[in-house]
């Protein structure tokens, strides 16, 4: 898609009416969530703690609105020493690495602990990006957070990511992901960024609620 062409996909973006009650939304459902969530919270850094030692929590640094670099929270769901262990694995299984290139992520990833997998079958790891919500560096519901090295893959497209907050859930994660290409999860992302209107924030915050209580689609 030229540049040109993206530029115009997302008029409504631009409606300060929209966007204020699309904040509205994104500020009231964060505090609601986040003081629900305290006491499973508190249990998850237990849980973590005991499993591994090591910090609770994870914090990576992504791409946000207007290309501001943000720090994105997450309940730490890996061994300490993540990154050497995915060298380690990729080289000891080269048959790894299209995979790793083409998702950044390995479906039987061996860096993800036991408690970690369970929270990242219902998505509680994510828990934490309410506050990158609060904070105003996230939605409760947009595209997917990238890290820098996503950039080059978005292409022309990025142009268009950049132009709103990345969402703690999207419609890529309620569309069934763990089988979908990387190409698949960015033209969801568009198809999203194209026509989200409030109405459709609540359609997926809904459907996020079924992922979290029957795990679906997520590792």
């Amino acid at each position: 898609m030229p540049e040109s062409a993206v530029e115009l996909v997302c008029p409504g973006l631009r409606d300060p009416g929209a966007r204020l009650l699309k904040r509205i939304l994104d500020v009231m459902v964060a505090a609601l969530l986040l003081i629900l969530a305290l006491p499973l919270a508190a249990a998850i850094a237990l849980a973590s703690v005991l499993e591994k030692r090591g910090p609770v929590f994870f914090a990576q640094t992504r791409i946000g609105k207007g290309r501001r670099r943000f720090r994105l929270w997450k309940f730490r769901s890996m061994v300490v020493d993540a990154d050497a262990m995915l060298a380690r694995h990729l080289e000891a299984h080269p048959d790894n690495l299209a995979e790793w290139r083409e998702m950044h992520k390995l479906k039987d990833d061996p860096r993800v602990t036991r408690v970690g997998r369970l929270l990242r079958r219902c998505r509680l790891d994510e828990l934490p990006q309410l506050i990158n919500v609060l904070r105003g560096e996230m939605s409760m519901v947009g595209p997917r957070p990238i890290v820098e090295e996503e950039i080059t893959k978005y292409g022309p497209v990025f142009s268009l990511y950049v132009q709103v907050l990345p969402g703690l859930t999207g419609l890529w994660q309620v569309s069934g992901h763990t089988n979908t290409s990387y190409r698949e999860r960015t033209e969801l992302d568009m198809r999203y960024m194209r026509s989200r209107t409030i109405w459709m924030d609540l359609v997926i915050l809904l459907k996020t609620v079924r992922v979290v209580l029957f795990g679906r689609g997520a590792y």
